[in-house]
């Protein structure tokens, strides 16, 4: 990772990028890019990382706004040896105080607005690293990102594939996120590598437009960074936020082949998709991770796409993990009562199985039980945490702390999170339902508490529902409290766009406890 943009660079790869909006890294240099271009940015980034001092083995966080550079920073990092820990900006201040501690990082690199905000929250940063890099300035006690330019950065520093590459963290809808130590060998040479085959119809080709809209400071653009370049489509499109009509004018000037989202940069891009010159007409495939995205709004894109068969392949895993299944809709497949099957394990790289949850025994197919996994591309660790990742392993097997049914044909029905399960019903189930019969809706959230009904929360643009389609949606499910109605941003997310359902259960009832013990969280 530490080369692959000057490698790619020399093999004359010629994919223009385009942002839409310029680097945090290099806001001079505009939002057109080459290969050869982002080698010599992330060349200059490890001579900046090399004078502010750091060396190969240590540790340096990166905690800034959304952004691909995120990526860019972390190969200039491992270019220099050193370990990169990619930390998502929109954690709270505590969060980021907790997890800097645990890493004990020799650098981090952030920006003065991120420092200040955590500081109005009652944490230091400061106080967790060696050194910190300001992208925007200088506070007393930091290095300025600018005084560092123009330093050469030193040869690239080769390490074994076991060594430890790079960190991310997992979403944290439940609570603090965990650190996942990846190495070369799990994240690049068992997940990347499987991604840079041409496949038919799903693979990347050299006249293809990509649209990313992820959230960077997380695993999976790591893994597609490093399989994309090597790929090298005409060219790619990066959005870094989730306002439709910020986003629009960038994608209707390069309208994509293959979209890549968040499962929330979908449902707020769902609009578009309406628009007469709607910038989805040539999609040939849509790849969604994290988390599952609702019938009506899969439905929405693909028929948005005028190509004539377009594919929606949905990928279910962990950051720990990487993929564990995927499968296809169409615009024939899609069905309500069918959103949450996960598909089949991915071919020859991950097994599965279903067990009691109390006795670990194994389950036969159809019955409900706890989801195991295992892969080849199990991450290294949890930095700081060793008895955690020690109690999710069983054997062979990783806990995923998923509920769900195998089915005779050997695919994966998510039930819900074992820590959010209630007796009453699958929450997740009951969710896909009800955007189905609302279609106003944005997004809707059961949450379980013990003893009493679980609580629907509805997402609507403006914070209204219409109380008579509600009794309506619901005269057939199992008993339900009075809806909480709620605006997006009324919604406390993570950096992926997930709910925090603890922070949102808290908030709405005062409660945090569960059904589901949470063992394997």
């Amino acid at each position: 990772m530490g080369t692959l943009f000057e490698e790619c660079a020399e093999r004359g790869h010629g994919t223009e990028f385009q942002l839409d909006r310029p680097f945090d890294i290099a806001p001079e240099a505009g939002t057109a890019h080459s290969v050869a271009g982002l080698a010599a940015l992330v060349q200059d980034m490890a001579g900046r990382l090399t004078a502010a001092g750091a060396r190969p083995g240590d540790r340096v966080a990166i905690v800034k706004d959304n952004h691909w550079d995120y990526d860019l920073l972390a190969c200039a990092a491992v270019r220099i040896g050193a370990v990169p820990a990619q930390l998502s900006g929109q954690l709270s201040g505590e969060t980021l105080r907790l997890l800097l501690e645990r890493l004990g990082p020799a650098l981090l690199v952030t920006t003065s607005g991120l420092l200040e905000r955590a500081r109005a929250e009652g944490a230091d940063l400061l106080r967790a690293a060696d050194a910190c890099v300001l992208l925007d300035g200088a506070l007393p006690g930091t290095l300025a990102f600018e005084a560092l330019q123009g330093n050469p950065a030193p040869g690239p520093r080769r390490r074994h594939d076991d060594e430890p590459l790079v960190i991310n963290h997992t979403s944290g809808t439940t609570g603090v996120p965990k650190l996942v130590v990846h190495s070369t060998r799990t994240i690049i040479g068992k997940l990347a590598r499987f991604e840079t085959v041409r496949y038919p119809k799903i693979g990347v080709r050299r006249d293809d437009t990509l649209l990313n809209a992820s959230s960077y400071a997380h695993g999976r653009t790591f893994c597609w960074t490093a399989s994309v370049l090597c790929l090298a489509p005409r060219r790619i499109t990066i959005v870094t936020g989730q306002d439709p009509d910020a986003a629009d004018p960038l994608l209707r000037a390069h309208p994509p082949t293959i979209v890549e989202a968040l499962p929330s940069s979908y449902v707020r891009f769902r609009p578009l998709t309406t628009r007469l010159d709607n910038p989805f007409r040539r999609v040939r495939l849509y790849i969604s991770t994290y988390d599952a995205v609702h019938p009506p709004v899969l439905r929405a894109y693909l028929q948005a796409s005028a190509h004539r068969g377009p594919l929606w392949m949905q990928g279910w895993g962990q950051t720990e993990t990487g993929p564990l299944t995927f499968r296809f809709h169409t615009r024939r497949s899609l069905s309500s009562d069918d959103a949450r099957n996960l598909g089949r394990p991915i071919p020859l790289k991950t097994r599965l199985k279903v067990v009691d949850p109390e006795t670990l025994a194994p389950l036969p197919r159809g019955r409900e039980g706890l989801v195991l996994a295992r892969t080849a591309a199990r991450g290294l660790a949890y930095v700081g945490e060793d008895a955690r990742w020690a109690a999710k392993q069983h054997g062979g097997w990783w806990h995923t702390g998923d509920l769900g049914i195998r089915s005779r044909g050997g695919s994966v029905r998510l039930i819900d999170r074992e820590v959010d399960r209630t007796p009453q019903l699958s929450c997740l189930q009951t969710e896909d339902v009800l955007e189905e019969r609302l279609p106003q809706v944005l997004e809707c959230v059961v949450l379980g508490s013990p003893g009493e009904a679980p609580l629907p929360v509805v997402v609507t643009a403006d914070g209204t529902l219409d109380r008579d389609r509600w009794q309506e949606a619901v005269r057939d499910l199992p008993t339900l409290r009075e809806p909480a109605v709620l605006t997006w941003d009324d919604v406390p997310r993570t950096g992926t766009g997930k709910v925090r359902r603890t922070a949102l259960r808290r908030r709405l009832t005062g409660r945090t406890d569960t059904s589901g013990s949470g063992r394997w969280t």
